[in-house]
């Protein structure tokens, strides 16, 4: 080819341009760049928040420094009893000593599943309980970090409940728009983002009856309380063959849970287990 002649380019295919002439890669390393500077100022204003307000544990009200949660210290996390196999497969209370076969726990007895399994991640006392009742009743949503390292920590949970669509326990309108969210919610949240995979959150139940806390109630009581308390959300569909995780924040006698289940049953659910953060 004569070196003053301009090379013939015609037919050969350059790299693909986007609307605004960058490229498909080009385009994807700037997000990858914007995510890693939006991930170290977050670290960087959340290291700062440390120094002049340093972060007090949940638990025992000192200081928390250094450690993996941020709201509760070195010496209490070790409080945080993670449920461990074997455990009862209706609400995952754990067994303790050498079991055989399958059981169910005193917890259970007379509560008639309409679900499959259940599993939980910690026994609700001591520092697991003060990050429920922070997200809770305080508004506490700076404490999801430290849930979902909970619940990281616990394999066999979220082995149970990956690739599974994660329903959470509706509240009644009135009481969400009084708290100003559903804390089960938010826990979904952060089981599905802990366990990743195929996990996912659809808010499939409605609480229709505004019914009184069940915190004062026998599991007879709670279970007249919330007697026709829940129906399927308005829209929403069962695929009967989709595999179905109810969410609850703690297991304490079932009924709640059992109504919930009660109600996706009806609408077509096969596939149907529950978890929860905490029990008791």
């Amino acid at each position: 080819m004569n070196p003053e002649e301009p090379e013939d380019t015609e037919g050969r295919a350059g790299p693909p341009r986007m609307a605004d002439g960058s490229s498909p890669s080009s385009d994807a390393s700037e997000r990858t760049a914007r995510r890693s500077v939006s991930a170290f100022g977050s670290e960087l204003l959340r290291g700062l928040a440390d120094i002049v307000f340093p972060p007090v544990c949940l638990q025992c009200g000192g200081l928390v420094e250094g450690g993996r949660l941020r709201h509760v210290c070195v010496r209490c996390d070790p409080l945080i009893h993670r449920v461990e196999p074997p455990s009862c497969t209706t609400c995952g209370s754990p067994f303790f000593g050498q079991v055989e076969g399958e059981r169910m726990c005193p917890h259970c007895e007379g509560l008639h599943p309409l679900y499959g399994e259940g599993r939980t991640v910690t026994l609700f006392k001591g520092p697991a309980r003060a990050l429920v009742h922070e997200l809770k009743y305080h508004k506490g949503h700076h404490v999801l970090a430290d849930l979902e390292a909970v619940a990281r920590s616990s394999a066999h949970v979220m082995d149970f409940i990956r690739d599974t669509v994660l329903v959470p326990v509706p509240l009644h309108p009135r009481k969400e728009r009084e708290r100003g969210y559903n804390q089960t919610v938010l826990l979904a949240g952060v089981l599905a983002k802990a366990a990743g995979g195929g996990t996912r959150v659809e808010p499939l139940l409605r609480r229709v009856v505004d019914t009184p806390s069940q915190t004062a109630f026998d599991r007879k009581a709670r279970r007249a309380n919330l007697k026709n308390a829940f129906a399927l959300a308005r829209g929403a569909t069962i695929n009967p063959s989709s595999p179905y995780t109810l969410v609850d924040d703690v297991f304490t006698t079932g009924s709640t849970l059992n109504s919930c289940a009660g109600v996706l049953r009806h609408a077509g659910a096969l596939n149907l287990n529950v978890v929860t953060f905490g029990h008791g």
